[in-house]
């Protein structure tokens, strides 16, 4: 679960004051609004990207309001990938378990679980690149899941992707809750992806989170 308990975020100019919501744990969640209310600014906040101004933040029960980015056991997708130029696929997948000092026969292992799992031991060795978007969104997929989070944020990774493409990365997306039960997190403007992938869903409107209907296609 994460509980959002009557947090006040400020950014810029920007504000949120006294917002709060419940996310059921292992639940797909959609989180939807018009641009510019503030989505992405929360889901940073949940990753530890953003300090709040006042309340707290709790993952199954911890509070995680004052841990940093690596603690809080949250995984993250951007919207772009945020894939570095210089790390090869491997490396992309390695590196949160060697931030987090795992010995290097565990790294290897979980390497080719994820990459067996997501189809990439063909591209181990490439660049970002030689990758197509798809191919770019698994690694990304991939580097966040390897540190076994409890939660997974997902901003709107598929905006960038073609129909096809789209539909692989959900079908990726639903095998990743199947296997691994993680709560996630993700932001979508695509009425059809949200009904797709999420059991709940989540409006921001005027600076208040509401439940709402999953969008129906």
């Amino acid at each position: 679960m994460i509980e959002l308990d009557h947090i006040t975020l400020q950014v810029g100019a920007f504000r949120l004051t006294d917002v709060s919501c419940r996310i059921p744990r292992g639940s797909h969640t959609a989180l939807m609004g018009r641009t510019g209310t503030g989505k992405t600014t929360l889901l940073e906040a949940v990753c530890g990207l953003r300090t709040v101004v006042s309340g707290h933040i709790r993952i199954d029960g911890r509070d995680v309001t004052l841990e940093p980015p690596g603690a809080r056991g949250v995984g993250l997708v951007p919207q772009d990938g945020a894939l570095f130029a210089h790390l090869t696929v491997r490396q992309h997948l390695a590196f949160a378990l060697d931030v987090r000092r795992w010995p290097a026969d565990r790294i290897a292992a979980r390497v080719d679980e994820l990459a067996s799992w997501l189809r990439l031991t063909p591209l181990l060795d490439r660049l970002p690149l030689g990758l197509s978007g798809g191919e770019a969104q698994r690694v990304a997929l991939g580097r966040a899941l390897s540190f076994h989070p409890q939660v997974l944020c997902l901003d709107e990774p598929l905006s960038a992707l073609d129909d096809e493409t789209r539909a692989e990365i959900c079908d990726v997306l639903s095998d990743i809750r199947q296997r691994t039960g993680v709560t996630l997190l993700h932001i979508t403007h695509n009425r059809r992806e949200a009904a797709r992938l999420a059991d709940y869903a989540l409006q921001l409107r005027d600076g208040r989170i509401e439940p709402t209907s999953v969008p129906q296609t």
